[in-house]
C-alpha cells in the first residue's frame, strides 16, 4: 500500500503538467494534496472524478488559495475538515480521513511569511500546527494508526536545508519553528523519511529561481509523520525529486495492507 503527499502549487497548473498521468500510472492508493488553490467548480471534472479514484476536497474561503485534496482508490470511511477554530478553518488547510483503522491527516500548515515579507505570519503557524497535534493526541495515546502528511513549511535540522547558514533568519528555518517540530517529534511522533534514510541533500522544495531545482538547492518541508501505533505498518519512506508537475515534488510511505485491519 502507497500513501503519497505532494504539494501541486495549483491543482489546475499541476493538471497541465501531466498529474491524472501520474495518479494513474504511479501505484498510488492514497494521496494528500496541499495548496490545491481551487473550489471544487473550478476544478475541472476530469480531475474530480478520474478512474479508479474517489476524491474530496476542502478550499479555503479566499479563492485561489491553500486547499487540500484527497484521492483515494479505496473511499474514505469519513472525511472531517474543521479543527474548531473558525481562523484556521477558512484556510482549508486539512483534512482528516478515516480508512479503516488507519487516519490519514492531511495538512497544509501555514507559512510564517506576512504580507509584507516580514514574520508575522509565524504565531498563526504554530498555533495552527499546536492545535493539530493537540486534536490528534488523545486518540494517539489510546493505539490510534495514525499518519500526519503534508508540508510543513519548516526544514527540522541542517541536514533539511541545501544552505542553513543562509535561512537562519527566514520564516521555515527559524528556531522557533524548528523548535516546533522538535516538540512534535517529543510527542512520540516518527518522522518516516528519517527513520529510514539519514543521508542529506534529499529535499522536496525548491525555488523557481536560479535553477534551484536543477542544482538540487532545496528544503525538506514535506514529512509524513507516524504515530507509535502506525509505525509497525511502515516498511518505507521516499521522496520523489524526479516527478515534476510542482515546485514540490511528491513523498511517500509505503505500508502493510493490515494497518486498515
Amino acid at each position: 500500500m502507497r500513501i503519497y503527499s505532494w504539494n501541486v502549487n495549483g491543482i489546475r497548473a499541476c493538471l497541465k503538467k501531466g498529474f491524472l498521468d501520474w495518479l494513474a500510472t504511479g501505484g498510488v492508493d492514497i494521496v494528500g494534496l496541499q495548496e490545491v488553490r481551487a473550489t471544487l467548480d473550478k476544478i475541472p471534472p476530469e480531475a474530480l472524478e478520474p478512474q479508479g479514484f474517489h476524491a474530496n476536497f476542502f478550499a479555503a474561503k479566499k479563492p485561489g488559495y491553500s486547499g487540500v485534496g484527497i484521492y483515494s482508490t479505496q473511499e474514505a470511511g469519513e472525511v472531517e475538515t474543521s479543527m474548531g477554530v473558525e481562523d484556521f478553518d477558512v484556510e482549508g488547510r486539512v483534512q482528516f480521513a478515516r480508512f479503516g483503522k488507519l487516519l490519514v491527516v492531511n495538512t497544509y500548515v501555514p507559512n510564517g511569511t506576512g504580507p509584507n515579507r516580514d514574520l508575522s505570519r509565524i504565531p498563526y503557524k504554530l498555533g495552527f500546527s499546536q492545535r493539530l497535534f493537540e486534536m490528534l493526541e488523545e486518540e494517539k495515546q489510546n493505539g490510534g494508526r495514525i499518519l500526519v502528511m503534508g508540508d510543513y513549511n519548516t526544514a527540522h535540522k541542517d541536514i533539511d536545508i541545501a544552505r542553513p547558514k543562509e535561512n537562519e533568519k527566514n520564516s521555515g528555518f527559524r528556531p522557533e519553528e524548528r523548535a516546533e517540530i522538535d516538540r512534535i517529534l517529543d510527542l512520540s511522533w516518527t518522522d518516516t523519511f528519517r527513520h529510514f534514510n539519514k543521508e542529506p541533500e534529499n529535499y522536496s522544495w525548491w525555488s523557481h529561481r536560479a535553477g534551484a531545482r536543477g542544482r538540487n538547492i532545496g528544503w525538506r518541508i514535506d514529512y509524513i509523520l507516524a504515530s507509535p501505533a502506525a509505525m509497525p505498518f511502515v516498511k518505507g519512506a521516499a521522496i520523489h525529486p524526479k516527478v515534476m508537475g510542482s515546485d514540490h515534488c511528491p513523498i511517500s510511505v509505503e505500508m502493510k495492507n493490515s494497518v486498515l485491519k
